[in-house]
């Protein structure tokens, strides 16, 4: 039998959905987030009051701060943002893990000696530490095998500084399960009682490049990003996947199965607030993302940024929806309407800041309609406010 497609008016906020999550989150409903870095940190804390069925594909093609190091070190994806939302999503209540969320969560000191520094990762090693300490077992036991690994795998130059805890956890555990990263996902959302899930788009180690309006190449997150190098100085005209910094060549990758029924599965799909190329462009690069996204017959919404993304450098709103539409497209090998793409785009005209500049006639001409409501309070200005944002979306799922 077919799929039948059928249509109803719904409240934003929906009080009775959103007093029904709340009463059984676990039966809450299945949206599944396109995503990366910090923005989405806030949200997904508050999403988990309603559901914990949601879905975080990430990109693991992080090149700068921590991350990098362990990248070069043991030739492996990136695992920081993978840390930042099983942290968000983890139950923060006394029925999760508060010790082992707080060994996972803590960061060795940015200006410390490297004597210091060395001391304190003996001391977790040894279980002296007071934060592995605090962990119970069985979890301090499996935590106390994977910072060792990463102890005993570390090499003697390794730069300990500012070092996420959980990030050398996340690497040790890596190597310790052979670098089967979602066997190492599943154990760690156990460990600190993960209320979702958590899925790298590719478990390749791949980075990213971008070119340039003006021809200039990209190589590295870090240098597109404009956090850690100066912003980008002419627009973004491609992004690409390589598979290497040194010597780039481009490539891509197919997703895995698991992937590809997830984005199925959801009843909601969210391309969300956050880096645009690095973040939510970077996630339809592999292969098979833009076909699994047709094949959801569920609906599928767009949150623009609020204030600057250096990444959006003479892109207004509409152009990132045209952008967005084109990757999944790309993917596809032929051109499909624009509502098979995205059907909503959330905003807030009347107090949010966009500075990419929002034109809402545009948007409605591409054929998806505009849901304006208020997402920016006087508590979160300038930022989207979390609470308001997950309770438009469990209403609209």
């Amino acid at each position: 039998m077919d799929p039948i497609k059928v249509t109803h008016v719904i409240r934003v906020p929906d009080e009775l959905r959103l007093a029904r999550s709340q009463r059984a989150p676990e039966l809450g409903p299945r949206i599944l987030f396109f995503t990366g870095g910090t923005a989405m940190r806030g949200l997904s804390r508050k999403l988990k009051l309603y559901t914990h069925n949601t879905t975080h594909l990430i990109t693991p093609f992080d090149s700068g701060g921590s991350s990098a190091k362990l990248r070069e070190a043991f030739d492996m994806l990136s695992v920081g943002d993978i840390r930042n939302r099983l942290i968000a999503l983890a139950d923060e209540t006394l029925r999760g893990n508060p010790q082992t969320y707080a060994l996972f969560a803590h960061r060795f000191d940015p200006d410390a000696d490297p004597a210091s520094l060395g001391q304190a990762l003996e001391d977790l090693t040894e279980g002296a530490h007071e934060l592995i300490a605090a962990v119970p077992e069985p979890i301090q036991r499996i935590a106390l095998n994977y910072i060792r690994r990463f102890r005993d795998e570390m090499p003697d130059d390794f730069d300990l500084r500012g070092a996420s805890v959980g990030n050398l956890l996340l690497a040790g555990g890596y190597l310790d399960n052979n670098r089967d990263l979602d066997a190492l996902i599943f154990l760690v959302s156990k460990m600190i009682a993960v209320l979702g899930t958590v899925c790298p788009v590719t478990d390749a180690s791949l980075h990213l490049s971008a070119e340039l309006e003006d021809g200039t190449r990209l190589v590295g997150q870090d240098r597109i990003t404009g956090k850690e190098h100066p912003p980008i100085e002419s627009p973004i005209s491609n992004l690409s996947l390589v598979d290497s910094l040194t010597q780039p060549e481009v490539t891509t990758i197919d997703i895995p199965d698991k992937v590809l029924e997830l984005i199925r599965e959801a009843e909601l799909i969210c391309f969300p607030m956050g880096s645009f190329w690095t973040s939510l462009i970077a996630n339809l690069l592999p292969r098979g993302v833009g076909r699994a996204i047709l094949s959801a017959r569920c609906p599928k919404i767009y949150i623009p940024n609020v204030g600057h993304d250096p990444e959006q450098l003479g892109l207004e709103i509409h152009d990132c929806i045209e952008i967005l539409h084109h990757r999944v497209c790309e993917d596809c090998g032929e051109s499909v309407p624009m509502d098979r793409v995205l059907d909503f785009v959330l905003i807030d005209s009347k107090n949010a800041d966009y500075a990419a500049r929002l034109d809402t006639a545009r948007i409605e001409a591409l054929g998806i309609q505009v849901i304006d409501v208020q997402l920016v309070t006087d508590q979160s200005r300038p930022l989207l406010d979390s609470s308001r944002l997950a309770q438009t979306l469990v209403s609209m799922a």
